[in-house]
């Protein structure tokens, strides 16, 4: 079964990394200096030899429309600083929301820290817990995500989630994560109908399970692709469209510069490798 559009960025094999494949595990004799030198020049060959893994996932059923679109540039932003990334598709998945079985929780369980449900969505919570960054990306369906990535986030989240004091987590390391909200409202709705409280309450999660999150909003989306074929009065289709052409390519490029945030902030070690 495909899970996803998966695309590895081509990297030809530096010089240097042959030399230093050649040479010994540790010098023989070396001054102090030669080597902190040479262990800064291992390091830099593995950090080449290394290639950063961005995964998204699209809580929208369509795949070819705003939501998509814009993990799309996202992705494209991770690739162009050499990064691996793949988007899976989440309507495309069989599978259900927490249960409460709580087998994550359990003491000594088999599946502690971890969702014990074995279905569509298993192998992607196996995949982001090997990633080096991810994005989630959803339409706002009545004030918050669709219910396919509700149900997503809570199989992602909870098995995390310890119940100590203070709440802590078992993710063991630090990634990078955002998240990519489209929405039909323009933004001072958006802020009236308090959506700001559901989007600060992701990214707060996201950063207390993952150690780093941050948000991207696009506002007024293109609904329909003909508004001819529907009843709708709630805004001049035109205007819409207008602001399509216009605003939203630029939106597309503050996803794809997020994308590259995320990316580089991996290259540039400021998260905890696995």
């Amino acid at each position: 079964m495909t899970l996803g559009k998966k695309r590895k960025n081509s990297m030809n094999s530096n010089s240097v990394d042959a030399v230093f494949a050649a040479l010994p595990a540790q010098p023989l004799t070396v001054s102090a200096k030669g080597k902190t030198m040479y262990n800064e020049a291992e390091r830099v060959s593995n950090q080449r030899r290394y290639q950063v893994k961005v995964l998204a996932i699209n809580g929208s059923p369509r795949k070819k429309w705003n939501t998509a679109t814009l993990l799309e540039k996202a992705l494209e932003g991770a690739a162009s600083l050499g990064a691996e990334t793949e988007l899976v598709h989440l309507y495309d998945l069989d599978y259900k929301g927490c249960t409460s079985c709580f087998a994550c929780k359990l003491k000594g369980g088999k599946s502690y820290g971890k969702c014990a449900m074995n279905d569509g969505l298993t192998p992607i919570l196996e995949r982001i817990a090997d990633v080096d960054a991810f994005l989630l990306g959803s339409p706002i369906y009545f004030g918050t995500v669709t219910g396919e990535m509700k149900s997503c986030m809570e199989r992602l989240f909870f098995p995390y989630l310890t119940y100590t004091r203070p709440p802590g987590t078992l993710f063991d390391r630090k990634i990078p994560t955002a998240f990519i909200y489209t929405m039909n409202v323009p933004e001072h709705l958006m802020k009236e109908y308090c959506y700001p409280v559901h989007i600060g309450l992701n990214e707060s999660i996201l950063s207390r399970t993952f150690g780093q999150a941050e948000s991207l909003c696009c506002f007024e989306t293109l609904q329909f692709e003909d508004y001819d074929k529907v009843v709708f009065s709630y805004f001049d289709p035109e205007e819409r469209r207008e602001r399509h052409r216009t605003v939203f390519p630029e939106d597309c490029r503050k996803a794809f510069a997020l994308g590259a945030r995320l990316a580089q902030t991996v290259a540039a070690g400021t998260h905890e490798s696995p």
